[in-house]
């Protein structure tokens, strides 16, 4: 998955940002498992995912 832009999940309704977090954070933990058994081939898909992640909590705290 492409990562997001701010604007894009700006435009995201609220049970769609959730639905797109819990994605992240399902992606987060299918990379630890790929990182712990030797098969992860994109390190840096962390620190994207960890940014969207970012993104979407702080949009939603905008808009609460």
């Amino acid at each position: 998955m492409a990562t997001s832009k701010a604007k894009d999940i700006r435009e995201l309704s609220a049970d769609e940002r959730l639905k797109r977090l819990r994605d992240l954070k399902q992606e987060t933990m299918n990379l630890r498992l790929q990182r712990a058994a030797g098969t992860l081939e994109n390190s840096a898909r962390f620190k994207q995912v960890r940014r969207e992640i970012a993104q979407i909590l702080t949009i939603t705290t905008e808009k609460a």
